[in-house]
């Protein structure tokens, strides 16, 4: 089983995440939870297919127009009739009311309206069924009154609306005991279906593509055969005053008469056919499956990728063709997976090593799998100085020697990666580690060839047997004993616990500095700064090291933060600026372009004398103050200090640099743009690191490097580790960038060849 894969081990098997998925799925399909959605999205397809009406259908509209011409609603019968004559004299050939004519009026009114149903003989009236269990129990309710119903057809107008008082369904008609009753789109359609089934209202159909008329127009002659000759006509309320208003589905707000008539041209256009969830749910979780069967998350994101698309856009096409799909639990299906190995990814995004792809220490230390066993660690002492030589690509070569090297005997073993040459691993707690240690430090004797160059490692071991401490715990202790068994010229050495108790460094650490300054146990590394745009070294930043004779290398972050925070940071910040004033003095005096900058402590800003101590410096060494840039840290304490900012607008006065150190994070905000008068801004690499995978990052440096070019200040990328962080930098448009992509920390003599070959490829290009 490979590395990666057994890092994954710990989430749960593809087959829990499918049945849950299926389960969730179904639900959300029978209980139709996508109602809302699924109505927006056929809206949307709609729109992609708009089509006009057949125009063999007209609407007559009872409009304000007409009851301002006829008189308030309802009109006499005798009205109705006249409208009927009229219709059939200009040659409708059927006419439908969508009007009640459940009541009776005075009886010479119905009388008349009777005689004109009779003479037209083409006239259907409205009534409404009532669904019951079964035919038997259904029944007819507002039939019109029965000297109306005698000389005219009827046809159900009954409509179902969702929570937008919407029509997506329409009856074809309705079975009320032994007898069935067409809707009104049947009737106007001719169209037939099976009694009490619905179907789907194309709102591809545009209403305004339906011939309309005012009714009060047809009653003063102005509406006549040649609109009216031939077509079918239906007769409904188009006023607020009277009601009958429903949502037209991408339309908006209209009138239950252009309901039926949407209805009815669905039906002279073809049979809709309705293929309900469940076959879109089939093809959401038959991807869900062939996803989580491929290997790689970008694959499997593809496969679900597509399957939605054609979610979307396939019943586009069959919508068009009268063929209606609901696509939300397919969907459903597709999301839920998609969240879930994506929620997957951004946890392991923290859990795996750039350059190598190996799990990180953040991945051991999670791993509860290895609590009862015991953990081993080796530390490639002089890995940090070969890695500075070492482009990334020939730095994963040399990880994948060491990783080898270390798995011979146990194939399987899982390594885990952590910085600086830190690699670990789980080892059976019965099982003897010394011979097999013993074995590992010998195949280290040979050296490693990487890009045809011979390279030796130095390796040391440590062991943490097991305990009931936490596993961050452990591994610390398993450093510390590789650590010693370096120091102490062992090949490898078990954790003493007693060393937990051994807690005087840590109060003696900052009386220890002083005197490493004075030892030489401190020095100066550099780090090379890369201008983006010309791919030339243009400066470095000076960085504070501590070797200490008998613990060895002492963490910057932890001596530089313990004397801030103590205000112990003067005699330090003063040792680093003298060096590094001195090495660009020295590599200036061949590249006359050359920065150098040092990070400043904000407490420093009132300290009277720095100004003075700095331009001594800048005058022995003859370093031009242009050349020297100050990166503030803290800056949360400078906003609210005039003595500070005051003290920075000298040092600007005198020609230096100042940058805003680590910006993004802490209390760093607009505020300090506006305050502090720096020339550039390091935007912290918490948010260069994920610029790639990390929309929000990416979009915050974006943003950042914006605003500080609007402002006239330059913008430096610290944490750019990798090409593809740079490449992506290239096109932010951002000024310069520092990193392990450009150059780790480094000795001046390395510093000077790199400046100096970098100076001999630009005469030679």
């Amino acid at each position: 089983m490979s590395s990666k894969r057994k890092m994954h081990a710990a989430e749960p098997p593809p087959w829990k995440l499918l049945l849950w998925t299926a389960v969730a799925g179904l639900v959300f399909g029978l209980i139709g939870f996508g109602e809302i959605a699924e109505d927006w999205l056929r809206i949307a397809r709609n729109n992609l297919h708009k089509h006009s009406a057949s125009g063999q259908l007209v609407v007559l509209t009872i409009d304000d127009k007409s009851l301002h011409e006829i008189g308030n609603w309802p009109w006499p019968r005798s009205t109705d009739g006249k409208l009927i004559d009229k219709l059939s004299a200009a040659g409708a050939k059927h006419i439908f009311f969508d009007v009640n004519f459940s009541f009776a009026s005075k009886a010479s009114e119905d009388k008349a309206f009777a005689e004109a149903l009779r003479r037209s003989g083409r006239v259907t009236l409205f009534t409404r069924s009532k669904g019951g269990a079964d035919a038997s129990s259904a029944a007819i309710v507002d039939p019109p009154v029965p000297m109306l119903a005698r000389n005219a057809r009827v046809a159900t107008g009954s409509f179902h609306y969702n929570y937008q008082n919407a029509v997506w369904k329409v009856l074809y008609s309705a079975r009320v005991g032994q007898t069935t009753i067409p809707s009104f789109a049947s009737a106007i359609a001719n169209a037939h279906g099976t009694p009490d089934t619905q179907f789907r209202v194309d709102y591809s159909i545009e209403p305004s593509t339906i011939p309309a008329y005012s009714a009060g127009d047809v009653l003063t002659g102005e509406i006549g055969k040649k609109q009216l000759a031939g077509k079918d006509v239906i007769i409904g309320i188009g006023t607020d005053v009277i009601g009958d208003v429903f949502f037209i589905p991408g339309y908006g707000r209209s009138f239950g008469v252009y309901v039926h008539a949407i209805a009815a041209e669905t039906l002279r256009s073809g049979k809709p056919a309705d293929l309900g969830w469940f076959l879109a749910f089939l093809c959401g979780f038959g991807a869900a499956v062939l996803a989580l069967r491929m290997n790689r998350l970008t694959i499997r994101l593809l496969v679900l990728g597509v399957a939605g698309a054609t979610l979307l856009f396939v019943p586009v096409f069959l919508e068009a063709n009268l063929i209606f799909v609901d696509v939300t639990p397919g969907l459903f299906v597709l999301l839920v997976v998609g969240t879930v190995l994506g929620w997957r990814r951004y946890r392991a995004r923290g859990l795996v090593n750039q350059v190598s792809n190996l799990p990180n220490l953040n991945a051991l230390r999670l791993n509860r799998e290895g609590r009862d066993r015991a953990l081993v660690a080796a530390r490639v002492l002089n890995y940090e100085e070969i890695a500075a030589t070492l482009p990334p690509e020939k730095e994963r070569q040399l990880i994948d020697q060491i990783v080898a090297r270390l798995k011979v005997g146990s194939p399987a073993r899982l390594v885990y990666q952590g910085d600086s040459g830190v690699f670990a691993w789980f080892e059976e707690p019965l099982q003897p580690v010394g011979n097999h240690l013993e074995a590992l430090y010998s195949l280290f004797r040979n050296p490693a060839r990487v890009g045809g160059l011979s390279i030796d490692l130095s390796i040391a071991f440590g062991v943490e047997i097991g305990s009931g401490r936490s596993l961050p715990n452990r591994l610390a202790s398993a450093l510390v004993a590789a650590d010693e068994a370096a120091h102490q010229g062992l090949k490898w050495k078990y954790h003493d616990p007693e060393s937990l108790e051994d807690a005087s460094w840590k109060l003696s650490m900052l009386s220890q500095l002083d005197e490493a300054i004075d030892r030489g146990e401190v020095w100066v590394a550099y780090q090379p700064k890369l201008d983006i745009a010309t791919r030339r070294i243009i400066g470095a930043e000076a960085l504070a090291r501590w070797t200490h004779p008998d613990k060895g290398p002492i963490a910057a972050s932890e001596f530089v933060a313990a004397a801030e925070q103590h205000n112990r940071i003067g005699k330090l910040t003063d040792f680093v600026l003298e060096k590094a004033i001195a090495a660009g003095a020295q590599i200036n005096k061949r590249d006359g372009d050359f920065n150098i900058a040092v990070n400043l402590s904000a407490r420093l800003l009132t300290d009277k004398g720095f100004t003075l101590r700095l331009s001594a410096l800048l005058a022995r060494h003859g370093l031009s103050p242009t050349h020297l840039t100050l990166e503030l840290t803290e800056t949360a304490a400078l906003a609210d200090s005039g003595e500070a900012l005051e003290m920075i607008a000298r040092l600007r006065d005198l020609g230096i640099n100042i940058a805003i150190d680590d910006y993004g994070t802490g209390q760093s905000t607009l505020d300090y743009l506006k305050k502090i008068p720096a020339n550039e801004i390091k935007i912290d690499q918490s948010f260069v690191k994920g610029i790639v995978d990390n929309r929000s990052d990416r979009l915050m440096v974006q943003s950042t490097i914006g605003l500080a070019h609007s402002l006239g200040r330059k913008v430096v990328a610290e944490g750019v580790e990798h090409r593809d962080i740079l490449d992506l930098l290239v096109d932010l448009d951002c000024d310069i960038a520092q990193g392990f992509a450009v150059g780790r920390p480094m000795s001046l003599e390395s510093l000077a060849k790199r400046a100096a070959s970098d100076r001999r490829r630009r005469s030679a290009a």
